[in-house]
């Protein structure tokens, strides 16, 4: 299968790091080289595409076939000194215009209050001193002074850094922090492996340093990203596309109409004028204007209904393509996860316990069953947690929280606060870690002048200066060789598994150990740590799976964290060698398919190590195999992907501003469970969509067959071109309205997601229009023989009797839409408030014309007889009861047919 055209990935090389000058290292640059430097590679700020005026917004509008169509029929009418009817058909046009700008208008209004920005600082060296500078003042060369807190303000090669870690979740999809230190570049490294260097827009969560500034601007990671989300088209979503499909049938079907009638009365000698005028009023009745202004409304409704569960729409007709939707690509980090660290699993000599913490308190699963664990050494290595520790934990007010993100966890895990901390044995030393120790310890007074020692650390690094394990009875005993490799293989099996683990250690001595405390330790056991997924994540992606849709993961993330996140929210269910595909098997697997590489592609669901790059292919692909794609993510690595797929959704809370602006929808709870609710109202506006178009097609393919049947029998009695304005925006729109407002089958959600490739309205479709077409045609235009050459009624009143027996054929017409078509008086349909207010506002409007003086000219309206009257009543409740005798028969049939091959 040929691949769609790949996406503009002509990536800028990633610079490589400047030479140090010796002036550079020890005092940064001079201000005047500074301004020298800023002139040659400009200021450090990433560019923006142009935003749309409000003119082109307005004027783009007016670009679908309907409306050109409309505008020349107002030229026409013109043209031909019936100015009123001009007007009419131009008002109509300017108000579907301005509902779709406003609403546009208002969109773009809460995307820019939801995502003001401060201007961003940034900390350098210039002749020799700290400067706080604007970061879109630095220039490659300037050295950067980090420190925790700070958001690192261009891409820098590290010169030196102090226990540095660095947030690049936004970049990477990498939730843990990533320790940062000096060295050389490996050739080729992904983003996520390049530990020598920081890059602009991630955060610094822990330590200090200084760096060389590289790049900057556009020439930044994050500038290149902005690239390729600038130079990635938005596909157009399904409905504007099926939509235009639609309006170009059903012009030809106007334009073959009117230019058959024209010839045939042409040929009869009819004038000119009139022929130009039955040409309007052909062409004004087969275009529904009120298509575009319902399913404007419809959307918009749509739309207000998302905002009640926190989702807000940028793009109205985005919302109908999650009803299509059969695949979702979702990042990990932020989406599925929590973005924040936890302890997940602790490894003592009693065995495994996987902890929980839910509603600040901390629950254990050990040996199946749940609920707070009362073991010595659980309760041991939480001392340790508290004890051998730096950072800050105030759980009642989290902004107060400072610190090293594993340490915060750690405070969780002991289940203690700030206050207990303070009442803690106190500290007398502490081994900082460093880089080549991969520990830290420290020295606690305890009663009676004893010494408690506690370590933490990487567990090779802790297990030489061990002798001794904790064990469950509390008594320590010798640790073996064959116990210290059983601890290694389980801390490489948590890494493996994509955690990242901490050992710990402890010793109690008589007196003070002295300076080098680190030894003859007692080996307590393992921590590991996780990106908690989100709880509401596993029930959301149930729901997917019953409706039909795939859940694909895709993160730059390790595979191994990967894998399991998938694991725990239900997505992988046994964990298979080839279950992850990594973003450099991607473009060969997706350049050169074999079958074992289709099908992988096929039934993969996570793709880790993932570029903004890969992510743009593998939307491509789903979207060359005909699916309708959406994409969730919240990082800046997101963005280009969020702007490719068919719906992009970004989360409002955490996400950066990138994603969100180029997203189609932003979820603002940033719930995966909210991408369930859009979809399900996605599927309730396609639904409702198709069931208004057949209504107002029905309606206005009746309109043109009374229209020329009329003006072929007697053509001195045509519909004005206002009439006909009227049903098509009064008893059409109102009724399809109330039909696009319902709430939608309960089913909905069990069924497949409707295939793109299908027309809003298939052969079966028009079918069922053409048959409700005749019913109305039938009741109007034997209503208008009847009055004429029945009853002999004046050429006026048959034209009224025409008029309003059509406007109540359509408004009766509505109830032939129920979908439980054997329950007629209790359907949706009659459920739906909306239905009953459209017919009273409707029916209100007609009285209104017909007993107001002062509007019976403008309609060309006249009093009718009583017997004219009830003529107009039966005409319009003829089509439902045909309708209803016809369906009646059809299930009776059906039911015969089942009882004869039952017996």
């Amino acid at each position: 299968m040929p691949l769609l055209p790949a996406p503009p990935l002509s990536e800028p090389a990633r610079p490589a790091a400047a030479p140090v000058a010796p002036f550079v290292a020890a005092a940064g640059l001079p201000a005047a080289e500074a301004r020298r430097r800023l002139l040659e590679a400009g200021p450090n700020v990433l560019a923006t595409a142009p935003r749309e005026s409000a003119l082109r917004m307005a004027l783009r509008q007016f670009r679908s076939l309907t409306v050109l169509v409309l505008a020349g029929a107002a030229a026409v009418s013109a043209f031909s000194g019936d100015v009123a009817e001009a007007v009419a058909i131009g008002a109509v046009v300017l108000l579907n215009a301005a509902i779709g700008c406003g609403l546009e208008w208002q969109a773009r209004a809460s995307m820019d209050a939801l995502h003001a920005l401060d201007v961003p600082q940034a900390r350098a060296l210039r002749d020799g001193q700290p400067h706080q500078l604007p970061a879109a003042d630095l220039v490659p060369g300037d050295v950067l002074l980090l420190e925790g807190g700070d958001v690192v303000a261009a891409d820098a090669d590290l010169l030196e850094a102090h226990q540095l870690q660095v947030n690049e979740s936004a970049l990477t999809g990498e939730s843990l922090p990533v320790s940062k230190a000096p060295g050389p570049a490996a050739p080729g490294a992904p983003l996520a492996e390049q530990r020598q260097r920081v890059f602009k827009g991630t955060a610094v969560v822990d330590g200090n340093g200084r760096a060389l500034v590289v790049a900057t601007g556009m020439g930044t990671e994050l500038g290149r990203i902005t690239q390729l989300v600038q130079a990635t088209g938005r596909p157009p979503t399904p409905l504007e596309g099926k939509l235009d499909v639609l309006a170009r049938q059903l012009l030809l079907l106007t334009g073959g109409l009117t230019l058959g009638y024209g010839l045939l009365v042409w040929a009869q000698g009819q004038p000119l004028r009139q022929v130009l005028k039955t040409a309007i009023v052909l062409a004004v009745a087969a275009i529904p204007e009120g298509l575009s202004i319902v399913a404007t409304l419809a959307l918009a409704a749509g739309t207000l209904r998302m905002a009640r569960h926190k989702v807000l729409v940028k793009r109205l007709p985005a919302v109908e393509a999650l009803g299509s939707t059969g695949v979702i690509v979702t990042d990990k980090t932020g989406t599925l996860t929590q973005n924040r660290i936890e302890a997940h699993t602790v490894w003592l000599a009693e065995g495994c316990i996987e902890v929980r913490l839910q509603n600040d308190a901390l629950n254990a699963v050990a040996g199946g069953a749940p609920g707070p664990l009362a073991s010595p050494g659980f309760a041991h290595l939480q001392l340790l947690a508290a004890l051998c520790n730096n950072a800050t934990y105030h759980p009642a007010d989290p902004s107060r929280t400072t610190g090293d993100p594993l340490e915060i966890a750690l405070w969780q895990l002991a289940g203690a606060t700030q206050n207990s901390a303070e009442a803690a044995p106190r500290r007398l030393a502490e081994q900082a870690f460093r880089s080549d120790t991969r520990l830290m310890g420290t020295v606690h007074q305890l009663a009676g002048g004893r010494c408690l020692v506690a370590v933490k650390g990487a567990a090779e690094a802790v297990l030489p200066h061990c002798r001794y394990q904790w064990t469950a009875a509390g008594a320590p005993q010798p640790l073996r060789d064959e116990d210290r490799a059983a601890w290694v293989a389980r801390a490489e099996g948590l890494a493996a598994r994509g955690l990242r683990t901490l050992a710990f250690a402890s010793a109690e001595w008589p007196e003070h150990p002295g300076p080098d405390f680190v030894r003859e330790l007692e080996w307590v056991g393992l921590v590991a740590f996780l990106d908690p997924p989100r709880l509401e994540v596993a029930p959301a992606l149930a729901a997917c799976r019953a409706a039909g849709i795939r859940v694909i993961v895709a993160t730059g993330d390790h595979p191994a964290t990967a894998r399991t996140v998938a694991q725990q929210v239900g997505l992988l269910e046994d964990e298979e060698p080839d279950d992850v595909i990594l973003g450099a098997e991607l473009a060969d697997l997706l350049r050169h398919p074999n079958g074992a590489g289709r099908r992988r592609l096929h039934h993969a669901q996570v793709f880790a190590r993932m570029s903004p790059a890969q992510k743009l292919e593998l939307i491509a692909y789903y979207q060359q195999c005909g699916q309708v794609v959406g994409m969730t993510g919240d990082g800046v690595n997101d963005a280009p992907a969020l702007r490719r797929a068919d719906i992009g959704i970004a989360m409002g809370l955490r996400g950066t501003q990138v994603a969100a602006e180029a997203a189609d929808l932003v979820l603002q709870d940033d719930a995966f469970g909210s991408i369930v609710v859009a979809i399900a109202q996605g599927r309730v506006m396609l639904a409702n969509i198709r069931t208004f178009l057949s209504y107002l097609i029905s309606c206005n393919l009746s309109e043109v067959l009374i229209v020329t049947l009329v003006a072929l029998l007697h053509p001195l009695v045509p519909l004005w071109p206002l009439q006909i304005l009227f049903l098509n925006l009064l008893t059409d729109v109102f009724p399809a309205l109330a039909l696009a407002l319902g709430q939608g089958h309960p089913d909905l959600m069990q069924r497949p997601p409707r295939s793109p490739k299908k027309p809003l309205l298939g052969f079966a479709d028009w079918r069922r229009a053409g048959l409700y077409a005749a019913a109305l045609t039938a009741g109007g235009a034997g209503a208008f023989a009847y009055a004429r050459w029945g009853m002999g009624l004046p050429a006026a009143e048959c034209n009224n009797v025409l008029f309003f027996g059509m406007a109540l054929g359509q408004l009766l017409h509505v109830f032939n839409f129920a979908a439980d078509r054997r329950a007629l008086l209790r359907s949706e349909v009659t459920r739906n408030p909306y239905v009953w207010g459209a017919l009273v506002l409707c029916g209100g409007a007609m009285l209104t014309i017909y007993l107001l003086p002062a509007l019976r000219p403008v309609f060309g309206i006249v009093p009718l007889p009583p017997v004219a009257l009830a003529l107009v009543f039966g005409s319009g409740v003829l089509p439902v009861l045909l309708i209803q005798t016809v369906r009646w028969l059809r299930r009776t049939a059906a039911a015969r047919r089942t009882v004869g091959k039952a017996s």
